[in-house]
């Protein structure tokens, strides 16, 4: 990038001429990138940095304006100038006949005739800079590595003029306390490496700015998958760019770094100083479930770094009645689904409309304790007949029916499994509200406390029938779980070692299971949908979209 961004809340002096360039291929990108400080690399942003790496030689100081016998060329020439308020570095400047030109390198392909326009107002930038050091500049060049093509850019006395009139234009929009609109159908949207964190065709969707249903380009699932930790006594620590688990002697697990999305180690389990710091660096977060599977915290890195977002959660926390009715319209929904899917007995209609009128009154509720009354009617009728999803032949539903829902300590074998399903949603959760820039603890439903992370619970409302739920379900039904993965003791039931990590195999398959978003029509694993969901969480806190749209499926 060149130059480097103020802090958000104040107006930096210097905007880097690459984000003038961002600003004209896309504001909301330049938002994003400048104000925001969000960052993704994509396929092109990657094959970007190799281009300029290769070409990055690091040459010597630029000649004086005056000097009679400059070098044929000056590479990455960092330039700026506080009047106009912009700073660059400049790949490669040519010197010839007494004239300097600019020269940006770019890994794509020009266009039919001239150039982009978003690289024009860079290079632009470069050669105004150039000019008002004192230097002559007669045209600046865009090299094009796709196409094996440098294109002329000239450099008229309207210049300074116009691209004083683009950092002004860029300074208005970073001013605002939210993002410009998405582009509306665009075809760089596909291609660009935010689109995951900017939602262009969701946003829109929501927003009913396009009648055509949203892309499928939602970024693929990354390739770093969650690592779990939970040998009694195991060490995890970093060597070089791998995390290594030992215990007793031997290696359990050797992993490279840029692999593991996030470390969850359950109960008596050691991360050095090294692993912690290594882990954040990678921007992973690092959870902690107790021996009994009850979430007690995690760590992270510095926080993000977009304070407006935080601003409105705090708006929102004191506000947020109809986000709470949406996630509880979603959960009472999904509970009524998984129960018509899954009951292996007669499941009686009054049950099913019972949740669907529920699910009604939620949508309608003005004040929390209204809704949390709901929500409670709708929780008991619902686990008065979880049982029937589960396989009659089996002990453990009528087990779970004589005590119903209950925990700490769960007094069955099903109550166990819930509660640790629970707490894998909630780590996943916060690890993912982090992500987004959302703070964990400050909720719209359940009442923040210390230690409570309540947005992620709030979130997870939606999520328990469709993941926690259905993983205790099925585990049972498909014989994943016997009587010899519990122990049973006076204080409850607990889940053995390989019975959590039968649980945590589940799990874990659900989450990489698809499904189609039934807002936005495309298909998508239960994990990814756990960051569209927080992200258009975050963008109705923001004002960009009107109302929180749950995930209910049918």
């Amino acid at each position: 990038m060149d130059g480097q961004a103020g802090d958000y809340g104040h107006e930096p002096d210097l905007i880097p001429a690459r984000m003038l360039n961002e600003f004209v291929y896309c504001p909301r990108l330049f938002y994003l990138e400048w104000v925001d400080r969000l960052w993704a690399d994509s396929a092109d942003t990657v094959r970007g940095h190799a281009a300029h790496d290769a070409n990055d030689k690091r040459g010597g100081r630029m000649p004086p304006p005056d000097n009679s016998d400059p070098p044929r060329a000056t590479t990455q020439v960092e330039i700026s100038d506080l009047e106009l308020g912009v700073i660059a570095v400049i790949d490669r400047v040519d010197h010839s006949d007494g004239s300097t030109t600019p020269v940006d390198i770019k890994k794509g392909r020009a266009p039919k005739e001239g150039v982009w326009p978003a690289d024009r107002i860079q290079v632009l930038t470069q050669a105004v800079l150039l000019r008002r050091a004192g230097y002559r500049v007669a045209q600046a060049e865009v090299s094009y590595l796709g196409s094996r093509a440098k294109v002329a850019v000239k450099v008229d006395d309207d210049a300074e003029v116009e691209v004083a009139g683009v950092v002004a234009a860029a300074r208005h929009t970073a001013k605002s306390v939210a993002a410009p609109l998405p582009l509306v159908n665009d075809a760089r949207c596909p291609r660009c490496s935010l689109v995951g964190l900017c939602l262009p065709d969701e946003t829109n969707a929501l927003l009913e700015r396009s009648p055509d249903r949203p892309r499928s380009i939602v970024p693929r699932d990354p390739d770093a998958q969650p690592v779990y930790v939970s040998t009694p006594g195991a060490v995890v620590k970093v060597s070089g760019l791998r995390l290594k688990v030992e215990a007793e002697g031997q290696v359990l697990a050797d992993v490279r770094l840029v692999d593991v999305s996030q470390l969850c180690v359950i109960g008596n389990v050691q991360i050095t100083t090294q692993a912690l710091s290594a882990l954040w660096r990678a921007g992973a977060v690092v959870l902690w479930l107790g021996q009994g599977g009850w979430f007690n915290g995690w760590s992270q890195g510095p926080p993000g770094k977009h304070v407006e977002l935080r601003r409105r959660q705090v708006i929102a926390h004191a506000q947020g009645v109809s986000l709470a009715a949406e996630m509880i319209r979603g959960k009472i929904h999904n509970q009524r689904t998984l129960l018509r899917r899954n009951a292996k007995t007669g499941l009686p209609e009054t049950v099913t409309a019972s949740l669907r009128s529920l699910a009604s009154a939620a949508r309608e509720a003005t004040t929390i304790p209204e809704l949390l009354g709901i929500e409670g009617t709708a929780a008991r009728i619902y686990f008065e007949n979880f049982d029937r999803m589960i396989v009659p032949s089996l002990p453990f539903g009528s087990e779970f029916l004589s005590h119903g829902r209950a925990r700490r300590p769960p007094p069955d074998p099903v109550n166990a499994v819930l509660g640790f399903c629970y707490a894998l949603l909630t780590k996943d959760l916060v690890a993912t509200l982090v992500g987004v820039g959302l703070d964990p603890y400050l909720g719209v439903l359940h009442r923040s406390r210390y230690g409570r992370p309540a947005l992620a619970l709030d979130l997870a409302e939606e999520f328990r029938a469709l993941i926690a739920e259905s993983v205790t379900v099925q585990c049972f039904n498909n014989g994943e779980l016997r009587e010899q993965h519990f122990v049973r003791h006076p204080l409850g039931v607990r889940l053995t070692p390989d019975g959590r990590r039968a649980v945590i195999a589940a799990y874990e398959r659900r989450m990489g299971d698809q499904l189609t978003h039934p807002t936005f029509g495309y298909r998508l694993t239960y994990r990814r949908v756990l960051d569209v969901q927080a992200r258009v969480l975050a963008a109705v806190m923001l004002g960009e979209i009107p109302q929180y749209v749950p995930v209910m499926t049918r």
